[in-house]
């Protein structure tokens, strides 16, 4: 074995040691949590994201397919559900399973606004399966997979930056909503990026009622700065590395990245109970955890290492002005170990007007996790946004 591929297998078992409580019991207490996991009941629930997506796999939702190319020449997968284009849905269509759209939103021609959805490190365009279930056929929403994620193309490692992705951003805006308005959504890294446009192009930002052509924001899960960058890799990285040492250590690691994949793959029970561990925060049916771990597994190492030291250098909390001028939301689970929930307070303090929704007991992966607390929330900013009356709220 390679000296990288060595490294790499120490530092699996590190990530298994760190998370389930020491060396000498990690593989049986692996064994184990793999076991419980595989065991779970799927959820019943009546809310309408799980109505409209009933009998549909997690992250097979689809529409046709656009390719747009960034500033910098890296083309991009962006699908769009236009609101009369989602036949597949069938009778879930128009759904209203207590989460109230229906009655908030009216029909689709009454909500002129589209929603553009921006994913998370090491995740693709499928982790928004709960929201895109919801929408369809009442809303049009633009999903995209970020460079050198998902069916994306690669981006250079200089370009692997916050400030490029909030380009990215924009140049999605500019040629599938070139006159909006638009309400932006963003999980983790996905915030960061909506946080990177509002500071690079804050007249973008202004309410419906003043012509803007960002008319609303919906953070999740993220932050403007100040990160442990060290946590960020144990759903997702074969290491379990603290935030002093973690850029250089995945920069060595990222020069022998075939021989890390590989070992993550080989790694599988490891990898499926870390993610469980860290991106969420309650026991969730095996199939979300299988789905996430699927995404991250399937993210090359050379991409996490390339994107992981932005992060570090991310502070933004002093220059994100823009978001205060248009409905901004703020959503967070409290037991988030990866961007917790004192990053979601420090935002909601640091942009006046916003609304804060903490879903209580949550981990990083609140999008699927309390999807229909999230997707209330998400009602909630379109009934802002557009003036309508928000009912009952997301409680």
């Amino acid at each position: 074995m390679s000296v990288a591929g060595r490294i790499t297998g120490i530092a699996v078992g590190a990530v298994a040691a760190a998370a389930l409580g020491g060396a000498a019991v990690a593989t049986a207490t692996v064994n184990r949590r793999r076991r419980e996991i595989e065991h779970r009941e799927p959820e019943v629930s009546e809310d309408r994201a799980d109505v409209a997506a009933a009998g549909t796999p997690l992250g097979s939702l689809r529409a046709p397919t656009r390719t747009i190319f960034t500033t910098d020449g890296v083309p991009l997968h962006v699908e769009v559900d236009e609101v009369d284009d989602v036949a597949e849905v069938g009778p879930a269509r128009g759904v209203d399973g207590g989460g109230g759209t229906a009655a908030i939103l009216g029909t689709a021609a009454e909500v002129p606004v589209t929603l553009v959805f921006a994913h998370g490190y090491a995740l693709t365009l499928d982790c928004w399966h709960f929201q895109r279930a919801a929408y369809r056929g009442l809303v049009r929403s633009v999903y995209y997979d970020q460079r050198s994620h998902g069916r994306s193309g690669r981006s250079d490692a200089a370009h692997s930056t916050i400030d490029q992705l909030g380009e990215d951003l924009l140049s999605v805006l500019d040629a599938v909503v070139p006159d909006g308005p638009v309400v932006l959504v963003g999980h983790s890294m996905g915030g960061m990026t909506i946080i990177a446009l509002a500071e690079r192009h804050p007249e973008l930002f202004a309410p419906l009622a003043d012509g803007g052509r960002i008319v609303g924001a919906a953070l999740i899960s993220t932050t403007a700065g100040g990160l442990d960058v060290g946590r960020i890799l144990l759903p997702l990285a074969p290491a379990h590395l603290g935030g002093t040492i973690a850029t250089g250590a995945v920069r060595t690691l990222g020069r022998g990245h075939r021989a890390v994949d590989g070992v993550r793959r080989f790694g599988h029970s490891i990898a499926t109970v870390a993610t469980d561990a860290y991106a969420f925060g309650k026991q969730v049916p095996a199939e979300y955890v299988e789905f996430v771990d699927g995404m991250l597994s399937a993210t090359p190492f050379q991409v996490v290492a390339d994107f992981f030291p932005t992060f570090g250098a991310l502070d933004k909390f002093d220059r994100i002005g823009a978001l205060a001028r248009v409905p901004t939301t703020i959503i967070c689970g409290t037991a988030d170990r990866l961007t917790s929930i004192g990053h979601a307070r420090k935002l909601a303090a640091s942009v006046p007007g916003s609304r804060l929704v903490e879903c209580p007991d949550a981990g990083h992966m609140v999008i699927m996790e309390c999807h229909a607390q999230v997707n209330a929330a998400l009602d909630h900013l379109l009934a802002a946004v557009t003036d309508a009356d928000p009912g009952g709220g997301d409680g």
